[in-house]
């Protein structure tokens, strides 16, 4: 069987996963996978990328011993990541700092400094992108200003899934989805936004050519092929290089149902597929993103808090020696009342406390509401609130784009939460169907397939997935309660 490697690089963990088709069939399967998170060091909030690589490097090499067990024939590679976050290369192509990470606390700081000098309705209408402190704008403002000299030092920007393609191959591109997380792309053409980008005092020089997803950027390079064990022919391809687009390429959707989609995991990102972006007066007011998707689509979106709010509480536990795991966090959740406890994940309060368990504790001290007092209780208080946020972006979406959509499917690692699925539905009133949990790793690896020939179209990759995903649907039940809580999560106060 023809294999596509599919680097998958989360903001906790990453991952080499296997992806091959035969008969119409998918094959998925884990290679590798290990745990990371950014380092704290005197400059601020940095990701440990030369740890990264050498996982990545770690995961090709197993990928190469399981090919030759099984018979199978690697032909590509190619690496997805969470947005915004870059490296700058100098003219010989070193890394001429360590990438910062998107939750490094100047960011919204920079963030207000670069919205009143340029306003933020022209960074709205020329880029079409949600307002959020980490949107490369801003810490790359932040750089230049505080270390000029550094800026001055690099020749081109590039993000992290392109700069690992380079170091993959030794080209250096930049691949459009993820350049358009950066809130730097002109979005009614697609290119940088270049007055926007002068306006902001950045070094024009630093943002070179965009390419498409599915772009074949070459092979590997012949001394990382033969240290992994790898054939020296291993394409290198650009997917969908910013993971919400990867995933959104493998959401199982029948081209004739009103369907939207929520990408669930650390951040929860609910949205629509358009022909074109919607740079409205409404979508602004509501702060929707515009960024590219695969085959020149728009993904129009909305960034909401996520299960990081579960992470961060198991974090907290974890540190007090309590280590529990995610299913038996959600099996507690279960068993609680309903309703005890309601917080808005738009708060900033959530976005990078030094306690998530003291922010949630605050928030319901402060909105009047019983303090959680059990991880059960914490936990739903997470769900709860996450679903309803789901439903109030859901309407406003719809305003926004005057239409209604039937179902919501729900793809990434938190599809496989039963019960923030089946809360959804409650308290959104709309089926939902979840799955599959891996939709980001098939989504790259079926690009890669699509630019090998092995697929003619999106359409035909949707329909391979959607025979391939076990059907599951969660219906809305209990309207009477789900109303309730939809109004007492209209009234909680933005504290």
């Amino acid at each position: 069987m023809n294999i596509h490697l599919a680097i998958d690089l989360g903001a906790e963990s990453g991952r080499v996963m296997a992806v091959g088709l035969e008969s119409g069939r998918v094959l998925l399967e884990e290679l590798h996978r290990f745990r990371h998170a950014p380092v704290t060091l005197p400059t601020g909030l940095h990701w440990d990328i030369t740890g990264l690589w050498r996982e990545t490097t770690s995961g090709l090499t197993a990928a190469a011993g399981w090919a030759r067990s099984g018979g199978h024939t690697i032909q590509s590679v190619g690496v997805d990541s969470w947005g915004v976050d870059f490296g700058l290369l100098d003219s010989a192509g070193e890394l001429v700092a360590l990438p910062r990470a998107y939750r490094d606390p100047r960011n919204e700081d920079w963030a207000r400094r670069v919205q009143a000098e340029l306003g933020v309705d022209r960074i709205y209408r020329e880029t079409g992108i949600q307002m959020l402190p980490f949107n490369t704008l801003y810490p790359l403002k932040a750089l230049q200003e505080i270390n000029p000299r550094l800026v001055a030092a690099a020749d081109q920007l590039v993000f992290i899934p392109d700069l690992f393609h380079y170091w993959l191959s030794g080209e250096i591109a930049v691949e459009q989805t993820i350049a358009s997380t950066s809130q730097m792309l002109d979005v009614h053409r697609g290119g940088w936004a270049g007055s926007l980008i002068k306006d902001a005092g950045l070094v024009g020089h630093l943002f070179g050519p965009l390419v498409p997803a599915g772009t074949v950027l070459g092979e590997l390079r012949a001394e990382l092929a033969d240290s992994c064990g790898l054939p020296r022919s291993v394409r290198v391809i650009a997917p969908a290089s910013h993971d919400t687009a990867s995933a959104v390429v493998a959401v199982p959707a029948s081209p004739d149902t009103r369907w939207c989609y929520l990408s669930s995991g650390t951040w929860s990102l609910l949205g629509a597929e358009l022909s074109g972006p919607c740079v409205s007066a409404a979508s602004q007011h509501h702060m929707f993103t515009n960024e590219a998707g695969y085959g020149g689509t728009t993904r129009f979106l909305k960034n909401i808090a996520g299960l990081w709010l579960v992470q961060q509480c198991r974090a907290a536990w974890s540190k007090s020696g309590r280590d529990w795991s995610y299913d038996e966090l959600t099996s507690l959740a279960a068993r609680e009342p309903a309703g005890r406890t309601l917080i808005d994940p738009a708060s900033s309060k959530f976005y990078a406390p030094p306690d998530m368990l003291q922010a949630i504790s605050d928030f319901a001290r402060r909105s009047g509401q019983p303090i959680p007092e059990t991880p059960g209780q914490f936990v739903r208080c997470c769900l709860e609130s996450l679903a309803l946020a789901y439903r109030r972006v859901l309407e406003q979406m719809e305003a926004c784009l005057s239409q209604s959509f039937d179902m919501i499917h729900i793809v990434g690692g938190g599809s496989q939460n039963q019960l923030l699925n089946q809360l959804a539905a409650d308290l959104t009133g709309r089926i939902v169907i979840p799955g599959p949990a891996e939709a980001t790793a098939l989504g790259n690896g079926l690009v890669q397939a699509l630019a090998c020939g092995e697929l003619g179209s999106l359409g035909e990759l949707r329909e391979v997935v959607r025979s391939g995903t076990p059907t599951s649907v969660c219906r809305p039940a209990d309207a009477s309660h789900a109303s309730a809580l939809v109004q007492r999560f209209a009234e909680l106060p933005l504290v």
